[in-house]
């Protein structure tokens, strides 16, 4: 089954990633079979489907510090390395390589590349950014693996030595070579892996058969590598230098006497932990004259003394052997109860997760039960939004909405006729909307009725000759708190039309009524 997982360093990143919402305008990149297929359409825009956000595990991690994930086959790491120091690409690009199962995929950004890394990554598509793992030799020395990593491994903390640039190296080790050796040597690290040849060692080493392999014990000739395992393992263990002496060693047609001797290098520091093989030729001894010369009782004697001394190194031998069988096997049983601890706390978290996934299904029925009695409100409360709206605009009656501070809250369409209010209006302040009133005093008298809470009532013109009763009174809430103002505004142009028409035939009736007399 598909795996994906999604990591990001910053945590409110990782929680709006894990909500699986994408903005409306993906539809500009996603073609409609796939937002069909992958995606349901909401209010806010595309939300992906279960199907697929089951497929997803997001975790915060910094690929510098926290544990890698393994066994991938595609790693997509765009626009990231730009930000780091080439210290760091040069930490994480071989990391990468480790992560990915063999012919796995590296996604990279326009703006990046796999740098000297060609050795590691094979570019599949250049302009793409995309890389394929090589099948190509990797020391495990030359991965820098995050501390968490390598604590977890390990079982306890342990310092790997950090080998720098290999012209340091290669500075550091000449240095060496040049104060205490002369002689065909080589720099290993403690696996045995071959870091740096110096002078002619063909004599003592060659290629293994098969898969390039640059270990030191894979490519040692016949006769030096049961000795050299066992001076090479107690140096390490001892941290000293150990040295086997006549070892007659298996050339291209003869045979060649030689010393080796294995030194675990302390100092300089930049070669600390790392392992000083040195190769020394032994002049063979004239056995033949001096078997020519003896008399043959002699010669018995010195057959016997070399087959005591051959018996007494396979002795030696055996009991090295017998002593590094005991402590693999001690190892191996130490690894094994590691292991064992680990598959019981691997079970423990798996129950726990189960435990988690189990709990998060119940919280989200019970949140899916909460959105949707929410929504059902939110319907209700737009209802009942709908009617009010409805109500005030058949009325026909101008009514503006203030907050405390006379902010506009809401208006009426028929506010249209005295104040050209629009939507964007809504916030501002009731002193700054220009009206065909002439009521100055309205923002004071606003303030006033917030103040005592008692309403007030005036009849106020307009610059056309229109008149408009403007009621003010305080906004209450169904606590009876209150929460700002409500203007009213009813035309009356009508009764003043008709009252000034009465007074003017009262004046005239009035008039002829006094002429008569």
């Amino acid at each position: 089954s598909l795996q994906i997982f999604a990591t990001d360093l910053n945590h409110d990143a990782i929680d709006r990633a894990r909500k699986g919402i994408f903005p409306p305008n993906i539809s500009a990149d996603v073609s409609a079979e796939r937002l069909r297929r992958f995606f349901i359409k909401e209010a806010g825009g595309y939300r992906v489907r279960k199907e697929i956000r089951d497929m997803v595990v997001f975790a915060t991690q910094n690929v510098a510090m926290d544990s890698p994930f393994t066994r991938l086959d595609i790693i997509v790491c765009r626009n990231l390395l730009i930000y780091l120091t080439p210290e760091l690409q040069k930490k994480i690009l071989p990391l990468f390589r480790f992560c990915l199962n063999p012919g796995g995929i590296l996604f990279l950004g326009v703006a990046e590349t796999a740098g000297v890394f060609t050795d590691i990554f094979a570019p599949l598509n250049a302009k793409a950014r995309i890389y394929q793992r090589r099948e190509s030799l990797l020391l495990p020395a030359t991965i820098s693996f995050p501390s968490s990593f390598v604590s977890a491994r390990s079982g306890t903390p342990k310092e790997l030595p950090m080998l720098k640039p290999s012209p340091n190296l290669q500075s550091c080790a000449d240095q060496l070579l040049l104060q205490r050796y002369t002689l065909p040597a080589v720099l290993v690290n403690e696996g045995g892996d071959i870091l740096y040849i110096n002078g002619r060692t063909g004599k003592y080493l060659e290629p293994a058969s098969g898969k390039v392999n640059w270990n030191i014990f894979a490519m040692a000739r016949e006769g030096l590598r049961f000795e050299l395992t066992r001076i090479f393992q107690q140096a390490v263990r001892q941290k000293e230098t150990v040295t086997a002496r006549g070892l007659t060693v298996g050339t291209n047609g003869g045979t060649q006497v030689v010393d080796v001797t294995v030194q675990h290098i302390e100092t300089p520091v930049e070669l600390q932990g790392l392992v000083m093989v040195v190769f020394h030729d032994v002049a063979a001894p004239p056995a033949a004259r001096v078997r020519r010369r003896a008399k043959p009782g002699q010669a018995d004697s010195a057959r016997v003394a070399e087959l005591e001394l051959e018996l007494q190194k396979t002795f030696e031998e055996l009991n090295a052997t017998r002593e590094e069988m005991q402590s693999s096997q001690e190892e191996l049983k130490s690894a094994n109860e590691e292991l064992q601890s680990t598959n019981e706390e691997l079970q423990s978290t798996n129950e726990e997760l189960t435990t988690s996934k189990e709990e998060m299904q119940s919280i989200n029925e019970e949140l899916q039960s909460i959105n949707a009695e929410q929504q059902a409100k939110m319907e209700e409360f737009s209802l009942l939004s709908n009617d009010m709206q409805n109500l005030l605009n058949s009325t026909e009656i101008a009514v503006v909405f203030l907050d405390n501070q006379l902010n506009i809250r809401r208006f009426t369409t028929g506010t249209n006729k005295l104040i050209k209010l629009i939507h964007s209006d809504l916030g501002r302040p009731l002193s700054d909307i220009a009206t065909d009133l002439h009521y100055p005093e309205l923002t004071a008298e606003a303030l006033e009725v917030l103040r005592t809470l008692v309403y007030t009532e005036k009849q106020i013109p307009t610059n056309d000759g229109r008149w408009y009763t403007v009621r003010i009174m305080p906004y209450r809430t169904m606590d009876n708190v209150i929460n700002g103002v409500v203007i009213t505004y009813l035309d009356i142009t009508a009764a003043k039309t008709l009252q000034s028409e009465l007074s003017a035939a009262n004046e005239k009736l009035q008039t002829m009524l006094a002429a008569a007399r």
